[in-house]
């Protein structure tokens, strides 16, 4: 991981460093060590105004792309369990990350609950129009996301025509669609009896409107076009209640997604690479990339 972490680059979302709908937040950029073990290797950030892109490229790139958005409960973002921990397993196979941070829904951005998705759309319509500059075909990009990221990444595959924010440049025409989402214990649905409490309230409050809880459950937001979908979940997940990737299973089968769900006894919550060694669910990877090579 060193060596992937040593050789990666990183570039803005947005030209312009902050994000246009930034200038409403209060809030300051902070770095956080050691948030999810002891390790140089498990840093996450708060307060994020100016989201980045890290590019974790492989020697022999196989054209294939996969936008990378980690947890944190919308309210952080973790930089390397769920992001350059992933590098050298996905690179060895020619897969090349582009893991990056997002703005938060309740730090007062001018798009409220809609940053992140700002954030995500923006980013795929980035790496779809450079991506002869990484050797890949812009039609094989798709968006990997775990936990809250999970909520983020799967808001780009049912949401990526919304309008998240206003056009700003060329790269604004350009497709949001992702060719597929990969969700790993990913936070779905608004509805009680499924929410994960932490990343709801920072979404959308303590006290929505059925409209806000229907917005924002993505099992309610699929449709016939959204990518084919990969679900990847931990029975015993304390946190993200399994039904997650369950309900977004079924919405995307009624509507004839392509879509494949690996529910695991054993994992907990956030399991990453490197949490699920000696646990059956270690093999995820392999599992994820012979699904994606089937897609694209």
């Amino acid at each position: 991981m060193k060596q992937a972490v040593a050789r990666s680059v990183t570039f803005p979302v947005w030209p312009q460093g902050e994000a246009p709908g930034a200038a409403t937040s209060p809030v300051t950029f902070q770095l956080e060590e050691n948030l999810t073990g002891p390790s140089a290797f498990d840093r996450s950030v708060t307060g994020v105004r100016a989201p980045q892109i890290t590019v974790y490229a492989p020697e022999k790139p196989n054209g294939v792309g996969i936008l990378v958005t980690p947890g944190g409960s919308y309210r952080r973002v973790v930089l390397d369990k769920e992001g350059s921990a992933l590098a050298p397993f996905f690179n060895a196979r020619g897969y090349t990350l582009f893991v990056m941070t997002y703005r938060l829904p309740a730090d007062g951005h001018a798009e409220g609950a809609n940053a992140p998705l700002a954030d995500v759309q923006r980013a795929m319509r980035t790496l779809r129009a450079r991506a002869d500059e990484w050797q890949l075909d812009p039609s094989r990009l798709g968006v990997m996301g775990f936990s809250a990221g999970g909520h983020a990444a799967a808001s780009l595959g049912t949401r990526y025509n919304e309008r998240a924010y206003c056009a700003i440049d060329d790269i604004d025409a350009v497709s949001a669609r992702p060719a597929f989402m990969a969700l790993v214990y990913p936070v779905i649905s608004m509805h009680n009896a499924v929410d994960h409490p932490g990343s709801r309230h920072e979404l959308i409050g303590d006290n929505p409107d059925n409209a806000q809880i229907a917005h924002y459950s993505l099992e309610e937001r699929a449709t016939h076009d959204s990518p084919p979908g990969f679900l990847l979940h931990a029975v015993d997940d304390p946190a993200v209640k399994v039904e997650n990737s369950v309900v977004m299973f079924t919405a995307l089968r009624r509507l004839g997604v392509p879509v494949e769900m690996h529910l695991f006894e054993q994992g907990g919550h956030g399991f990453g690479i490197r949490d699920a060694q000696g646990l059956p669910v270690s093999i995820w990877p392999e599992l994820m990339m012979n699904w994606i090579a089937t897609k694209v």
